[in-house]
């Protein structure tokens, strides 16, 4: 199985600008600069590489545990999973991302408090995209929605 996007850039990098495309179409031509990555803390003034990978790290990771959950005969009604990508300087100039903070509402009845953090914890250190981010922090905040 094989994935692919597509990003294009023009200029310099401070006044530059970029196109992202995506193989599924859910990004076409979908703009991108060093505003909308570094400058815009709305971000409303377009994509960056970080919200994609937190993107890609939430999905990646609810999809996981709710195949766990289900393996251990309590699927999921409901998991809501939010990653917040961090990017700070880094010396000698430049930046790193240095976390990823995923953040975990499930709706899953019968579930215990303590089995559903486990296996969300599993979760985190087994999907794909966790793994690929090895290099970085990866915490996780979960509970059970009432």
């Amino acid at each position: 199985m094989k994935r692919h996007a597509t990003a294009i850039w023009k200029g310099a990098l401070s006044d530059g600008t970029g196109t992202i495309d995506t193989q599924s179409g859910a990004l076409k031509a979908h703009g991108y600069s060093f505003k909308s990555r570094f400058e815009d803390e709305s971000g409303k003034s377009g994509t960056n590489p970080e919200e994609l990978l937190a993107a890609a790290h939430a999905g990646c990771f609810a999809m996981q545990l709710s195949h766990m959950l289900a393996e251990n005969g309590t699927p999921a009604d409901r998991l809501e999973a939010e990653a917040v990508v961090t990017v700070e300087p880094k010396d000698g100039g430049g930046f790193r991302i240095v976390s990823s903070a995923l953040t975990l509402v499930g709706k899953v009845p019968g579930a215990r408090e303590a089995d559903f953090r486990e296996t969300a914890t599993k979760a985190k250190e087994s999907c794909p995209v966790s793994v690929a981010l090895g290099a970085i922090e990866i915490r996780l905040e979960a509970r059970l929605e009432a």
